[in-house]
């Protein structure tokens, strides 16, 4: 992560506190081993830099229940292995973005409509990657977080059956160039990120002013281009590349 980024990066970890969230300002020689990831790490990097942890929720209290229209969900377990069975350090695993929902607030007032939270609890869903607010309850992780903040509902392990919810579309990116225009072998670093897909699944759409879900205008197998940085990136089991965006982030139809 280049220096510059730092200024505007929270850090998230367990509290020693209980229960308690930790917010505070911290020194530059406190994240001196950050040196490794490359840059030089100033004081000015870190003005105002925030370090946030889980709230941890004491055993007296035995439930949880989210208003409005916000969701809890166990986290899925971070994988502690590869595929192949190699252990995997702390560094190097992966934030889950999934989990199971375990919870769910009583909706919200759209309009003149009550409108339900439209997850139901025992559903496997797929997140944000940076929504929420990390909850320890029970012993286990969890994530408070708005029913617009859930990607979609995953029942399998594979990426591809995403069933996108509200104005998310799911898709498979088209494969990367392996060369240039003049025949030269391009390594993978210097591939381009490519910004156009197939769209593979929609969601219901969203909610107009009424209440009532308004049905996105794409359909799955359309070729489409999409804004270079949007959405959560996903890799499928036979290794396919997906993203899940906002219907708003798609730039165009191609045909």
């Amino acid at each position: 992560m280049a220096a510059s980024q730092m200024t505007t990066t929270s850090f998230y970890g367990r509290s020693l506190l209980f229960p308690s969230t930790v917010e505070g300002t911290f020194k530059p020689s406190s994240f001196s081993h950050l040196g490794q990831f490359g840059g030089s790490l100033s004081s000015r990097n870190f003005r105002g830099l925030t370090v946030k942890a889980a709230t941890v929720v004491a055993p007296k209290y035995t439930s949880l229940k989210p208003l409005g229209d916000r969701v809890l969900i166990k986290i899925k377990t971070v994988e502690e292995k590869t595929t192949g069975g190699i252990l995997l350090p702390s560094s190097a695993q992966s934030k889950p973005q999934g989990g199971e929902v375990v919870a769910i607030g009583e909706g919200r007032t759209v309009g003149p409509n009550k409108v339900a939270v439209s997850v139901k609890t025992g559903a496997k869903v797929v997140y944000s990657k940076y929504a929420g607010t990390e909850v320890e309850f029970n012993g286990s992780n969890h994530l408070i977080l708005k029913e617009d903040d859930i990607v979609g509902i995953l029942d399998s392990d594979d990426v591809k059956d995403l069933k996108p919810l509200n104005d998310r579309v799911l898709i498979k990116v088209a494969e990367a160039e392996e060369k240039t225009a003049g025949g030269l072998l391009l390594t993978e670093a210097s591939k381009d990120k490519p910004s156009i897909g197939t769209v593979v699944a929609v969601g219901p759409g969203p909610l107009d002013e009424e209440g009532k879900r308004k049905a996105l205008s794409l359909s799955a197998g359309s070729t489409v281009m999409y804004s270079k940085y949007a959405g959560n990136d996903f890799k499928g089991t036979d290794g396919s590349d997906y993203i899940a965006l906002r219907e708003s982030d798609i730039m165009a139809v191609l045909s």
